[in-house]
């Protein structure tokens, strides 16, 4: 009898290997970039103390009341699986002195990121992020070079009909009386306000702005602007990021309701987004956060960073990326184990030396051997002959000569086609 037929758990997926193609495209186009700006590779836990994201994302936020996965460890710990990656990131910058060294601290990473959402395209419940943060710093140079990161991945990667929009939300301090001027609006136009604004009010009065509701947007369309109402260093830090912007000829759209879905921003605000994605359509943004390393236990530090969403990208460039085809395929004539050793010692000597390799694992003849070379792209074969010669046969011209089995390393090295 038949077992049961097992699938990837709702809203999560496997990365087959046509997908991992294009995912390591982007992968490695981010990582490239993140090099030659000298921002540092790092990688956090996929789990966390539940408190370090209630305390840093913000308890008002949906992604803490609605969509962590935190369970339990056997010691009765509260832990939750990574809803972003900024957290965790200020944490281990705390835990390992990284303070004590010279600022800012400039890192990047990529991983798995897990929120209990409806899954729909380009929003899966474990999905794939990359990154960078400059933490330590606080001149506008920083929020220009780190969104200067993520325009030019975008670009060099072809993403088409991306527009960047930018805001900024004010210092903590400042944007107090900002937050009272909203809440005494929300409240004076609460019957057309959606049951979740009006519960979040005192709570967190700015995700108005991000309400899909109709009657919701309407009201807000009159509601005060806080980017209208910056003052002050804010306001200078504001339009120094857009010089630095407009100098390094990065085209934005000042979006005075643009929010974050996250407590910890300050300042600068910015969202990528991608037409050809509809409603989910930002692919990647972030922002200032002055308050986030204070709010963890550390000294006032300031920081900027972002994310951008992988699955997000391969959704917006919708492209294959082609299997790279082998250097050699080493084949065999006749069917004694000791030809079958030969190939394995030959494709291993020319992997070593740098050359793609494949040899016939499933027993085909020789006639199936060509035909399994011609399927992956090899770009040449070698027969190796039962008398003990060799055949360097190359597949796009059909044309083969004898080559002497001791030279065939240096020959293949020395002229890879």
């Amino acid at each position: 009898m038949a077992g049961p037929k097992y699938q990837a758990p709702r809203g999560t997926f496997d990365v087959l290997p046509d997908a991992a193609r294009a995912r390591r495209r982007i992968e490695d186009a981010a990582g490239a970039i993140f090099a030659r700006a000298g921002y540092e590779p790092i990688a956090t836990p996929s789990f966390e103390d539940t408190e370090l994201f209630e305390r840093g994302v913000g308890h008002s936020t949906d992604i803490v009341r609605k969509e962590m996965f935190t369970f339990e460890d056997k010691g009765g710990r509260s832990l939750t699986l990574r809803p972003e990656g900024t957290a965790a990131i200020c944490r281990a910058y705390l835990e390992h002195g990284m303070h004590k060294l010279a600022q800012p601290v400039k890192l990047s990473y990529v991983g798995p990121f897990f929120r209990h959402e409806r899954p729909q395209a380009g929003r899966y419940r474990q999905f794939h992020q990359l990154g960078a943060e400059a933490i330590g710093s606080d001149s506008p140079l920083a929020d220009a070079e780190t969104i200067g990161l993520l325009a030019e991945l975008i670009a060099e990667l072809g993403v088409p009909g991306v527009e960047l929009r930018l805001g900024s939300l004010g210092s903590l301090d400042a944007r107090r009386a900002y937050l009272e001027e909203l809440k005494a609006y929300l409240r004076a136009n609460e019957a057309e306000l959606a049951r979740e604004v009006r519960e979040r009010i005192d709570a967190n009065p700015l995700r108005a702005f991000d309400s899909d509701d109709e009657s919701t947007r309407g009201a807000m369309a009159a509601a005060p602007k806080l980017v209208e109402r910056l003052e002050g260093e804010d306001a200078e830090h504001f339009a120094e990021v857009r010089g630095l912007l407009d100098a390094a000829g990065i085209a934005y759209a000042i979006d005075p309701t643009l929010v974050r879905g996250l407590d910890y921003y300050t300042r600068t605000i910015f969202s990528f987004v991608c037409g050809r994605l509809g409603a989910q359509s930002e692919i990647g943004g972030g922002g200032r956060y002055d308050g986030l390393i204070e709010q963890l236990g550390g000294a006032p530090t300031p920081a900027v960073g972002w994310a951008a969403g992988v699955e997000r990208l391969m959704l917006a460039l919708d492209e294959e990326v082609a299997a790279s085809g082998r250097d050699v395929f080493v084949a065999v004539a006749g069917e004694e184990p000791q030809q079958r050793l030969r190939a394995m010692v030959l494709a291993g000597d020319l992997r070593k030396a740098g050359i793609s390799a494949e040899i016939d694992l499933g027993g085909r003849g020789l006639k199936g051997q060509l035909k399994q070379a011609d399927r992956i792209g090899a770009r040449r074969v070698v027969i190796l002959e039962e008398e003990g010669s060799a055949l360097l046969r190359d597949m796009q011209s059909g044309e083969q000569r004898p080559v002497a089995p001791g030279e065939l390393v240096a020959e293949l090295t020395g002229d890879r086609g």
